[in-house]
């Protein structure tokens, strides 16, 4: 993905300097801990028996300067989130008929505090509603790229995009009737009005990416749906050594995420992610 040339968002909050907490990694060990908070996050695998005695978080004890990597994924970030900007403002009025008011993303390192609760490793990048921000980890990138096999600029900005969509679904309202119908219902049922939920956020990704195909550049889109692949349910609750179990499913699996994002990218319609209305997901 061309970077250069485009804007910085102004919408980022970057906590990652801050004293902040921390998470030690025990008996895991800091690679081994992000795999396994990783995999628990993409396939609600419960991970605490994992993390007993290990991954406890603890303070830091003063404000931390940032690597050069570190600097350059806040940039890289940026970027990527002003292009989210640039996009949605343009195709949520023309498509849908309304503005479009952008999120805030939260740069953090470890964990931090949400309205939704504490946001880790343990949870992921994710979106909450009650402040209309997203939190991402950046070391989550690199979790992606090394030890899930998703490599890429483009398979990181698929995330970012990912995240945003989510906040273009509360914009819509789809994500507050979802999250009434979630808590109404059974668990299995739960999880694959989520798993919908996931899909069209992956979709409405790829209706982004085909408005930025101006900076892409050769292999970017195989990158995100490597992505996508790489995070399934399927695939990751493989990867735990877990027979997969559709049932716990909260994403979908490898080829439907990668699907709906092929989908979304091929008609650049906000309306052909209407995956609450498909049959066949």
């Amino acid at each position: 993905m061309r970077l250069r040339g485009l804007r910085r968002s102004r919408n980022i909050e970057d906590r990652r300097r801050s004293g902040g907490r921390g998470v030690r990694a025990g008996g895991l060990g800091t690679v081994g801990l992000l795999i396994v908070l990783a995999i628990g996050y993409f396939t609600g695998i419960d991970v605490t028996p994992l993390l007993q005695g290990g991954g406890v978080p603890q303070e830091r004890s003063a404000p931390r300067e940032l690597s050069a990597a570190e600097q350059e994924m806040a940039d890289f970030t940026s970027r990527v989130l002003a292009s989210t900007e640039d996009v949605w403002a343009e195709v949520l009025p023309a498509q849908a008929g309304q503005a479009y008011d952008p999120p805030t993303l939260v740069l953090f390192s470890g964990v931090t505090r949400s309205p939704c609760g504490n946001a880790s490793g343990a949870t992921g990048p994710f979106y909450c509603p009650a402040d209309e921000k997203a939190y991402l980890d950046t070391a989550f990138f690199a979790t992606m790229a090394r030890q899930l096999g998703a490599r890429g600029d483009f398979a990181a900005a698929y995330v970012v995009a990912h995240e945003v969509a989510h906040h273009i679904q509360n914009e819509l309202g789809i994500l507050g009737q979802v999250n009434a119908y979630r808590r109404q219902v059974s668990t299995a049922e739960a999880n694959a009005a989520t798993v919908r939920l996931e899909l069209q956020a992956d979709c409405l990704s790829g209706v982004w990416a085909r408005a930025v195909e101006g900076v892409l550049e050769p292999g970017d889109i195989e990158e995100a749906l490597n992505a996508a692949r790489m995070i399934g349910d399927d695939h990751l609750q493989k990867r735990a050594g877990r027979v997969p179990q559709p049932h716990t499913f909260t994403h979908g699996t490898s080829e439907q995420r990668a699907r709906w994002f092929a989908r979304g990218f091929e008609s650049g319609q906000i309306a052909s992610c209407d995956t609450f209305g498909a049959d066949r997901l």
